[in-house]
């Protein structure tokens, strides 16, 4: 059997159970003045076959912690954690398992890779630490076919030192993979290259995952690499779970106003609910009311009517549109590349509008600003 196929080598039977699950999982830390951090904050996850989960979240949230929990690293005040249906962590039972006997593979930040080790080395060294009865040639063997596998071989006799970002990645996939280990997680890998780099090594990591069908879960404070690499996001907030879903479901469905503030740009407009029918509810702003979707909120709650940038027109001349429609004109216009960004002002509110495929304008150009009801999402306001 191939490295690939070890790799993917998943029970088709039941490619809906879970490779790594945490159950109620809490963890506290008690700071000198007393206050109590929330690291961990009752949070259940599964992770599927063949799945790149990301947990995505400013710094200090919770997600290292999380993962360093699932990895054995940090030992959790209550819950239970499972890799493959196998509990690795019970509190009720006082289980505990180390890292080494949790059977995954990690990717830290700096690769941790010896820097007086050859890539050989590197890479066999779990197996020489980690798995009683294998033979040298056995371990010989299993190493040259994953960097062969991983485009190494011609690496295998170079120090950490000689190799370029993108190689040093390869090598810590390499030997997180050589056990053929299905599930890997990975503690921010990407964090210490230049923006450049860091765009090919996330394509180059999403092209061998899809390759080898291990799953992951990703550690990220980075909205971009979460949207590249992700089948699923887990947004957290002070130690809990916000939101998970597809990065598309993310972005365009945002669950709370901390989520859309978080994950990409947004317009967010105050406002209290007025009115509501089924999904559709009107928002009373400062400069008149806009009408979109309300999503968990009350009649005469005060809301935020959310909008990303791409949805939001300007036009020289008045839209057909009824609703959402207010006459305006430009405070600042830039030029971004891939698109204008035109910044107006409705009332006490800015509003940002991305046109593709269109040229800056001078500041003061009137015009007609349209929101499009189906996608203004109206949200309690949490910030």
């Amino acid at each position: 059997m191939t490295l690939t196929e070890e790799a993917a080598a998943v029970d088709r039977s039941a490619v809906t159970a879970p490779v790594a699950a945490v159950r109620n999982l809490k963890r506290y830390f008690r700071r000198k003045n007393g206050v109590v951090v929330r690291a961990i904050d009752d949070v259940t996850l599964e992770v599927l076959p063949g799945e790149f989960l990301v947990l995505l979240g400013p710094s200090g949230c919770g997600k290292t912690t999380l993962l360093r929990s699932i990895a054995g690293l940090e030992q959790p005040d209550t819950g239970r954690v499972e890799i493959r249906g196998r509990a690795v962590f019970d509190s009720e039972r006082r289980l505990a398992l180390p890292p080494e006997r949790r059977d995954l593979g990690m990717i830290f930040q700096s690769y941790a890779l010896w820097p007086h080790m050859t890539v050989f080395k590197n890479v066999a060294y779990p197996l020489q630490t980690r798995r009683a009865g294998l033979k040298r040639q056995e371990i010989a063997e299993r190493v040259d076919r994953v960097l062969a596998l991983l485009e190494l071989a011609s690496l295998r006799e170079q120090f950490p030192s000689q190799l370029s970002g993108g190689q040093q990645q390869r090598v810590a996939l390499a030997r997180a993979l050589v056990g053929s280990n299905d599930l890997i997680l990975f503690d921010e890998p990407l964090s210490n290259v230049d923006a450049k780099v860091r765009e090919n090594l996330r394509l180059e990591l999403k092209s061998m995952q899809a390759e080898l069908g291990f799953s992951a879960i990703y550690v990220t404070y980075d909205q971009v690499e979460a949207m590249e690499l992700a089948d699923r996001i887990a947004v957290i907030k002070e130690g809990r779970i916000i939101q998970v879903a597809p990065p598309q479901e993310i972005y365009n469905q945002p669950s709370s106003q901390y989520v859309a503030n978080f994950v990409g740009t947004s317009n967010q407009i105050p406002g209290v609910l007025v009115e509501r029918d089924g999904d559709s509810g009107i928002v009373e702003t400062s400069f008149g009311r806009v009408h979109g979707l309300a999503v968990g909120v009350e009649v005469g709650s005060d809301v935020v009517a959310v909008i990303r940038p791409e949805r939001c027109t300007f036009t020289s001349s008045r839209p057909a549109q009824e609703q959402n429609v207010w006459s305006t004109a430009v405070e600042t216009s830039m030029f971004l590349g891939a698109h204008v960004e035109l910044v107006v002002r409705l009332g006490e509110c800015a509003v940002r509008v991305w046109r593709h495929d269109a040229d800056t304008l001078p500041r003061g150009a009137e015009g007609w600003l349209a929101l499009s009801r189906d996608f203004v999402r109206i949200l309690p306001r949490d910030i």
